[in-house]
Formats: structure tokens, sequence, C-alpha cells
């Protein structure tokens, strides 16, 4: 039988791994690493200046917040309110009557001050008719003046004509004596009607200073029209209306209550004027000027942008520990074991009409400052913008 032997196969052999090998992988992954590692540090540096270069030119920040200027309502005069015509958060227009403080004894005292003036008025022309009477007596004592004096004259010419004719006895002593008499009587006649005149004439005089003419004013008369037209100020304090455009807040009063003057009764925030106090570290106001205009927004509408102009930069601020009823904006700092940057407050007029996204007072925002190219100052890093502008990068 023949031999059915099957030929053996040639064994493999495994290749050896060469000593180099593992150096050259490890090699090529060192490099990668490296690569990959300047690659993030390369990476970090051109965004850092690419961020400082941002901020540079459009600071901006985040602690900012919605303001709108807000009044206390309080009524000038006190009393019982007899009617509440708003109520809590409502939009209120420009002179909407808003409560009536009670006006009757308003009403009585403007009642009894156009009754004085009705009296003064009467008097007034009681001593206008005095003054016109006193005016006719001195016209008519000074008629009598002049007759009683011409009836003097002809007396003492008289007794000029007859004396010389009593040496020639064409006339009698006696005749003499009376014509004397009648001269001597009638010049007191005339010092009489002279008397009346100056009396006639002083009661002109008092008749015209109870007048209270003054010029063209006669004081009586105005100091009794000042007396009603304060009584009609009052009771039209009475009515209190809205100043302006607004909303009522902090309305925690009903009818019934008594509103004690100057004493505030609710507040009304003003909708026609908003604005954003943004606080701006100081290392940025160098860089921030009135006019700017500015990107504004809300965490209420993060989908809405509003335009705003930069209204002015606080002069002064003042830290939590400072005097709590103090007129200067407070800030506190993040950290008290950093020395950090203050921040100043940066008024923001808002120049969008929020109609579609209304604004409320204290809401959230973050600002961004948009400056003309003119308006920029120095730049702050001047190497970096100039490194930009080598690669062509900014303009």
């Amino acid at each position: 039988m023949p031999n059915d032997t099957t030929p053996s196969k040639p064994a493999v052999k495994t290749p050896t791994k060469k000593p180099s090998d593992g150096r050259v992988v490890k090699w090529t992954q060192r490099i990668l690493g490296r690569t990959i590692g300047i690659t993030f540090i390369v990476g970090g540096i051109v965004t850092g200046l690419v961020l400082a270069n941002e901020l540079e030119d459009q600071p901006r920040t985040e602690d900012a917040y919605v303001r709108a200027n807000v009044i206390g309502i309080a009524a000038h005069v006190s009393g019982e309110i007899l009617e509440l015509n708003v109520v809590d958060n409502q939009p209120i227009k420009e002179g909407d009557l808003l409560f009536v403080v009670d006006p009757r004894p308003y009403e009585i005292a403007l009642m009894e001050a156009e009754a004085q003036l009705d009296l003064v008025e009467l008097q007034i022309s009681g001593y206008q008719d005095s003054i016109l009477a006193a005016k006719a007596t001195v016209k008519a004592a000074e008629a009598k003046i002049l007759e009683k004096q011409a009836l003097a004259d002809y007396a003492i010419q008289y007794v000029a004509r007859v004396e010389p004719l009593l040496g020639s006895r064409f006339v009698t002593p006696n005749q003499v004596v009376e014509a004397q008499a009648e001269a001597a009587a009638t010049e007191a006649a005339v010092s009489v009607a002279r008397a009346e005149l100056v009396a006639a004439q002083q009661e002109v005089k008092v008749s015209i200073t109870q007048l209270g003419n003054i010029g063209e004013i006669n004081a009586l008369r105005t100091a009794a029209q000042v007396e009603v037209d304060n009584a009609k100020l009052f009771l039209n304090y009475c009515y209190v209306r809205a100043p302006f455009e607004g909303y009522i807040t902090n309305l925690n009063i009903s009818v019934g209550e008594y509103a004690n003057e100057g004493q505030e009764v609710f507040a009304v925030v003003d909708s026609e004027i908003w604005y954003v106090m943004a606080n701006f570290k100081e290392t940025y106001l160098a860089y921030l000027e009135p006019g700017m205009t500015v990107e504004i927004y809300l965490m209420a509408f993060p989908e809405a942008r509003f335009k705003g102009k930069i209204q002015g930069i606080g002069w002064a601020i003042t830290d939590s520990e400072g005097p709590t009823l103090s007129p200067i904006p407070t800030t506190s700092p993040t950290l008290d074991w950093v020395r950090l940057a203050q921040r100043f407050p940066v008024r923001i007029t808002v120049e969008d009409d929020p109609d579609n996204f209304p604004l409320r007072m204290g809401a959230t925002a973050a600002v961004i400052v948009l400056p003309e190219e003119d308006q920029l100052p120095k730049p702050r890093f001047p190497w970096i913008r100039d490194l930009f502008q080598r690669f062509d990068l900014v303009d």
C-alpha cells in the first residue's frame, strides 16, 4: 500500500518586533500631545486677545437694573377719603382722578371767603359814595368861600368910602360903625367857610384811606380776593389727580381712610421715562462718555434688544457700611479678601418704545456699550490692535 502521508505545512515564523518601533510610537504620541497643547495655549492666547480687544471697544456689564422715576402721592389737605378710583398696579393717564378727600369743610371755607368779598365790595361802594359826598361838600365850601369873600371885599370897600364922609357930616357915626361891623362879619364868614373847606377836604382824605386804593389797586378787595383764591385752591386739592402717565404701586388703603396733609398715600411709577442703572467697573469709566449708544438686554425678555444712550456717569459711591439713609449710591464688593475694582453707576436712558415689552422697575438687565468710532478713547492695549492689524484681523 502506498504511503498516504499528508505533507506537513511549513511553520509560520512570527515576526519579531524591532526595538525601534516602540520608540517611534511614543515619539509620535509625544509630538501629537505637544502640538495639541501648544494649539490650546495659542488658541487661549488668541481668544484672550480677541476678548480683550472686544472689551476695549465694547465695555459691558451684567450688573444692571431697570429704573424709573417714582413719586409719592399725597394730599395737600387733610380729611377723610370719600372716593378711591384706582387699585394697586393699575395703569393711569395724566390727569386721572385718583382719590377725593372730603371737600365739605373746604366748600364752606370758600363760601365764607366769597361772602366776605361781597361785604368788602359793599364797603368799598359805601366808601366811594362817601368820597363823592365829601367832594361835593368841598366844592360847596369852595363856592361859599368865593361868596363870602365877595361880600367881605364889598364891605371893606364900603367902609373905605363912608369913613371920609363922616367929617363932612354926609353920614352919621352910627352908619360908619354899622359898615365896619358888616365888614368884620363878612371877614369872619370867609374864615368859617375856609374852615368848612378844610374839614370837607379832610373827610375826602379819610374816605379815600378807608377805601384802600393804592394806585389802581384796591387793597381791601385784593385781600378778600386772595382769601377766595386760597379757598378755591384748597378745595381743588381735595381732588387728587395723576401728575403723569404711570402705574399705581404700594396702594394699601381704602375708602374711609384719613389722609393727612403731606403724608404719602401710595406711589406712582413714571412710565414715560425709563432708564437703566448699570454698574461698571472703575477700570472702564475712562472709556465711557455721555451720548454713547448702548444695547440693553433684559432677563425677562432675552429675545428683545433695546437701544439706549449714556446719560451720565456717577461721581460718588459708598459701600454697604456707609450711612443707611445716604443719598449716595451704594455698591458692595463681591469678595472681602480680594482687592476688587469698585463699580460706579452709569445712567442709561432707554430710547426704544417698550410697548410690546413692558418694563418693570428693578428688572435685571445687561448692557453693551457701542461707541462710535470717533468717540473711542485711547486704546487700553494698543499693542493688541497693532498685532491684529498686522494680521489683517481688524480694520
